[in-house]
């Protein structure tokens, strides 16, 4: 049987039974870790590693928001303090081989932490560009304002998961720099126009051989005035595999949020048929995963490709140690934000 094309929330610190049953019969292309489910580094690796088990896939894909500054589910004393993207802009201003040279071995440092523990994917980095007048959703989590520099930073951070064995996730395509509202609470309209529009596909095309991405919910006029990114065959289409010619995994953000209208299995089920490959739904809601796993066509062959071409990237550095322990990682990356401060 096909995997069902989605990633799913788990409610706890451990699988219910029922949860069990379900994610067994249903084969998920992955799950997704939030602070509800962290306790400690015991537990954490316990829960990914029974995750695991019940499907017998030791590549399994478990993802997790892990960019440092306030989006990071993985929290102190347990685990270190990670910065912002904006630290690596402003540091950049000064000196840009040494921001890069920071931000590619703080993203390593991440990757260590999560990899202890059994996370296989982090959503990140942020590749959108930063607007002035735009919602501060964004904000101080961008790598910059201009787009060769936000690419620069962005190749940095996906080389540096890797090398910790994590498979890093372009976001949000194709881009979420302009936002006038948070997504999670309303769907924004972006009236730029195409040429404008030039901008925000930069670091994406510049990058455009990341092994995954995640889309935005935003709606572009310009492009689609009726359905926004995530449920645009237009945008998905056009847009993000031809124009900017990203031909990795492509996840849909969070289908829970308010930006999307009709129920979150409608919502899966348009975003397919756009040409997502994975549907994303965090919150664990068994009425919401059952619905999804109903209404969604079985993995393609396609996506199947890119879910393992992806997962292919850090087959070889999981269990390499090659000297880049996390507290002589962040030991260097402080040494280096230090010298240019």
């Amino acid at each position: 049987m096909a995997m069902t094309p989605a990633v799913f929330g788990i409610t706890g610190l451990s699988l219910t039974a029922e949860e069990q049953a379900f994610f067994r019969d249903c084969d998920p292309a992955g799950y997704i870790i939030f602070g509800r489910n962290i306790e400690s580094k015991a537990q954490l690796r316990a829960l990914t590693d029974e995750l695991r088990a019940l499907h017998g896939r030791d590549d399994l894909a478990i993802l997790i928001d892990q960019e440092g500054g306030r989006v990071a589910r993985m929290q102190e004393p347990v685990w270190p303090k990670f910065p912002a993207g904006e630290v690596f802009d402003k540091l950049y201003d000064i000196a840009p081989a040494t921001a890069i040279e920071a931000a590619r071995i703080n993203a390593q440092a991440i990757a260590v932490s999560l990899r202890e523990v059994g996370i296989t994917v982090d959503c990140h980095p942020l590749l959108d560009v930063r607007q002035p007048d735009a919602n501060n959703v964004i904000g101080d989590r961008a790598l910059g304002s201009e787009p060769m520099r936000v690419a620069a930073l962005g190749r940095a951070i996906l080389d540096g998961l890797q090398r910790g064995g994590v498979v890093g996730v372009v976001k949000h395509l194709p881009g979420h720099g302009r936002t006038s509202v948070d997504t999670h609470k309303a769907l924004p309209t972006v009236t730029a126009s195409d040429n404008q529009l030039e901008l925000d596909l930069a670091p994406f095309r510049t990058l455009n051989q990341a092994p995954m991405g995640m889309t935005g919910h935003l709606l572009f006029t310009a492009w689609d005035a009726e359905q926004p990114s995530t449920l645009s065959k237009i945008v998905i289409q056009d847009i993000i595999r031809d124009r900017i010619g990203f031909d990795g995994l492509l996840f849909t953000d969070d289908l829970d949020m308010e930006a999307l209208s009709g129920t979150v299995p409608e919502r899966a089920e348009r975003a397919q048929a756009a040409g997502c490959d994975i549907a994303l739904n965090c919150w664990a809601r068994t009425d919401d995963m059952v619905g999804i796993t109903e209404r969604l066509s079985p993995m393609s062959d396609k996506t199947r490709q890119r879910l393992d071409r992806a997962m292919a990237t850090i087959a070889d550095t999981k269990n390499a140690d090659d000297g880049d322990g996390l507290a002589d990682l962040l030991a260097r990356r402080d040494g280096l934000l230090a010298a240019a401060a």
